[in-house]
């Protein structure tokens, strides 16, 4: 009889745990996430747009995911005319937990969004319907942007031209599909500082951009805190596997040795007027850095990025960047 009690009372605690856990599961995905929906009305003017643009396709680069590119020419360029309409996949090829699409960002998409809606989905994580976004988008990252330039950013796309496009919906896969209810957070608007403090407005620049989560090893699903900049991530291809490059100020695997004109003139020598993405061959080095749009960086800002970048600790790490596929 004491036996029987022991495996009953074992037998109501686990079932207790199940409910519980159930509960807890419960909880995540159908009340989280629950970040409010600000009410707010972006008037669209000029200076706003045109900051805006400047962003979304230099900065932030938005444009550069919610487009069509042509990965059969060097860097991915877009494909003109279609701009915003959404689409690009992002799959179990590329070593993510699920299948994800862009959304349309078009007003053909986003016409019955308020400004709410998608200030949110931009600094805070969470699409219409409460639904939490893979961070495949960087909201982590566009937390940071400055509230002004959060509202550049919607005046801009709000004049986007509508494209009809309906891409396909994103999926998660288990248990990623719940754990993901968890990652939006609440935005932290940083105050953009003057120009003339170089490093401190370089530093805002690279936190929008999100350079540090391209630029960092990602180990055991997270980024490694003592490998910021230093590259390493993996970013697997149908061609072959690149990986981010090294851009801490390590002379010998880094950009240590690199001058600030060196800098700017590596990214300014893409720049569509001048530059004509080549056509890939099988065995060509693919990469997902998007360098046409990257090349519209104002002079400035990118001398900025550099100062910022070599306030940074210096990380020796030598890598093969480029492995083509064996197939």
């Amino acid at each position: 009889m004491k036996m029987h009690k022991i495996i009953q009372i074992t037998g109501f605690a686990f079932l207790a745990l199940i409910l519980i856990l159930l509960l807890w599961i419960g909880y995540i995905y159908f009340i989280l996430p629950r970040v409010p929906i600000p009410v707010l009305k972006v008037e669209l003017t000029l200076e706003r747009i045109e900051r805006g643009k400047y962003l979304a396709n230099h900065v932030t680069v938005c444009v550069d995911c919610h487009s069509t590119r042509d990965w059969s020419r060097f860097s991915g360029p877009l494909i003109t005319g279609t701009e915003g309409k959404g689409g690009e996949k992002f799959s179990h090829e590329m070593g993510l937990p699920g299948d994800f699409y862009s959304t349309n960002i078009t007003p053909f998409k986003l016409s019955d969004w308020s400004d709410g809606e998608i200030f949110r989905a931009i600094v805070n994580g969470v699409g219409k319907g409460n639904k939490p976004l893979f961070p495949i988008m960087p909201y982590q990252y566009y937390r940071n942007l400055s509230t002004e330039d959060a509202y550049a950013i919607i005046a801009y796309i709000r004049t986007l031209p509508s494209i009809a496009s309906q891409p396909s919906a994103s999926k998660a896969d288990f248990p990623v599909n719940i754990i993901m209810h968890t990652f939006p957070g609440p935005a932290e608007p940083i105050v953009i500082p003057p120009k003339s403090d170089t490093a401190s407005y370089g530093k805002y620049l690279v936190s929008i951009a999100a350079c540090k989560d391209c630029h960092t090893p990602f180990v055991k699903n997270k980024l490694d805190e003592k490998m910021v900049f230093a590259g390493g991530r993996e970013f697997k291809m149908p061609t072959g596997t690149i990986l981010a490059s090294n851009i801490t100020p390590d002379k010998e695997t880094g950009i240590g040795t690199w001058t600030k004109q060196r800098f700017v003139a590596r990214f300014k020598a893409f720049n569509l007027s001048t530059f004509s993405p080549p056509v890939l061959e099988n065995a060509d080095m693919v990469t997902v850095m998007p360098w046409t749009m990257y090349a519209g960086l104002d002079t400035t800002d990118l001398e900025a990025i550099f100062a910022y970048l070599k306030t940074q600790a210096t990380v020796k790490h030598q890598m093969t960047l480029w492995t083509p596929s064996s197939k």
